[in-house]
């Protein structure tokens, strides 16, 4: 299903932007809210990990649509809706090219279907989606399947961010794609800033450290100098803020609460556990799940 075939059943973001959401109706604050976080649902990869081929497995994905259709059942019973659904990247398993990626991108879209259409989807992309060394063509799929590789959209009064994190781990076959995303989130950093947004989060598959912004560089971060490109980036966004939080990391019961590792004096350290919805004030407390980051006012 291409996303012109879906486009009565997916939000696909085009222009760089979400059209389930009006920016000019949603730039307000209007209080609190919280929206719903998954990741790499990745039709294929169960298989493929237990029997340790995971490069070139992965010709069942059963279990991988009966877990998806459980989250999407939960997802649908929630009173309050949340207002949105985001998926961090690794949709499927199945590389660019690879066997079985047709039919996987197929299945999971059946099961996006199920999502009730009041909860629009934020669909990102991951390594398994576009490739670890993302070409133009790779883009151009994923663009064509899913929407936008990298878009914004505002709801409530926050700013959210979504960036293809790819082109910051390995941009070698596509320098200029990396170069407008570079562009076009300073541009989106500035606007925060215009609006004086409450928070601005940042959604991206890869997150730009597990445990400290300073550890070795491995498959599952980014390198150091950019994520402290980054993370300088998001913190002059918030130099207004004493508290400038990079990552999010550990969920506390059913998910409701998360600890964050924070800038205060230049200097990184613990923060305390914030609660995932975003306070009645717009206070400096925000929603950190992994793979996101929040720049706080």
């Amino acid at each position: 299903m291409s996303a012109a075939e879906a486009g009565g059943v997916f939000h696909r973001a085009r222009g760089r932007t979400l059209d389930a959401f009006s920016a000019e109706k949603e730039r307000e604050w209007k209080g609190p809210f919280y929206f719903i976080q998954g990741t790499d649902p990745q039709f294929g990869l169960m298989k493929a990990w237990s029997i340790g081929d995971c490069d070139n497995s992965g010709d069942e994905w059963g279990q991988e649509v009966r877990l998806t259709e459980q989250a999407v059942q939960a997802v649908n019973k929630l009173n309050p809706k949340p207002r949105f659904f985001v998926l961090c990247g690794d949709l499927i398993h199945a590389m660019p090219g690879m066997p079985w990626r047709k039919e996987q991108t197929a299945d999971l879209q059946r099961v996006l279907r199920d999502v009730d259409s009041e909860i629009p989807l934020v669909l990102v992309s991951g390594n398994h989606d576009v490739g670890n060394v993302p070409t133009p063509e790779t883009v151009a799929e994923f663009q064509q399947t899913w929407g936008d590789d990298y878009f914004s959209f505002w709801v409530g009064g926050v700013l959210f961010l979504v960036l293809n994190s790819q082109f910051l781990y390995n941009c070698s076959g596509c320098p200029a794609l990396k170069q407008a995303q570079d562009a076009w989130l300073d541009q989106q950093l500035r606007l925060a800033e215009q609006h004086r947004c409450r928070h601005a989060v940042v959604f991206q598959h890869i997150p730009l450290f597990l445990q400290s912004i300073d550890e070795d560089d491995n498959y599952f971060n980014l390198t150091r100098a950019i994520r402290r490109e980054l993370a300088d980036k998001f913190a002059r966004a918030a130099r207004e803020s004493p508290k400038r939080a990079h990552q999010g990391r550990g969920y506390g019961p059913r998910g409701r609460t998360v600890t964050a590792e924070t800038e205060k004096d230049g200097q990184m350290a613990p923060s305390e556990q914030w609660e995932v919805p975003v306070p009645e004030d717009g206070g400096q407390q925000g929603i950190l799940p992994t793979r996101c980051h929040v720049i706080c006012r």
